[in-house]
């Protein structure tokens, strides 16, 4: 399984921010702008949640097998291998989605003296801030369930990812 790059993520990001920045010139000379949702920070704070969530229970299963606790809960293959992929396919699709209010949010910041506007900015950045949390989320999920180097195991992660 590939692991996430980071130049992967910030390349998407700034497409559809620069993407997201010119449509919403266009957009605004055309008529009025849609509104960027509270949600959106919202939502994303909450996939970061359960991204971290899940990093810190396998990392804790993993632990309590490593160290041959009586009754401890292993940790499948396959489902740290699907925990995995869905860290990297949250971070994929948010960083097109931070980015896009990041492109977004840059536009609006001509118009902070507007208070509509100010508020959408605000929305935006907190879009992006939150994003930012999927995706450093989604790369702790990833380093807890990657596989040791050469069967090495001193660094508290696990072997459970394929």
């Amino acid at each position: 399984m590939k692991q996430l790059r980071l130049g992967v993520l910030a390349g998407l990001f700034a497409a559809a921010g620069i993407l997201s920045w010119g449509g919403a010139r266009l957009w605004d000379s055309l008529g009025t702008l849609p509104s960027v949702p509270l949600a959106a920070s919202i939502v994303l704070a909450v996939i970061a949640v359960i991204l971290l969530a899940t990093a810190l229970s396998i990392r804790t299963r993993l632990r309590a097998q490593r160290e041959r606790r009586p009754g401890a809960k292993g940790v499948e293959p396959l489902m740290a291998a699907r925990a995995v992929v869905f860290g990297q396919a949250s971070a994929l699709v948010t960083a097109l989605v931070a980015g896009m209010y990041g492109g977004t949010g840059v536009f609006l910041l001509g118009f902070l003296d507007v208070p509509p506007r100010r508020d959408q900015a605000i929305y935006a950045g907190a879009a992006v801030v939150a994003g930012i949390g999927v995706i450093a989320a989604a790369f702790f999920l990833e380093r807890v369930c990657r596989l040791p180097e050469n069967g090495d195991n001193d660094d508290g992660t696990g072997a459970a990812a394929a």
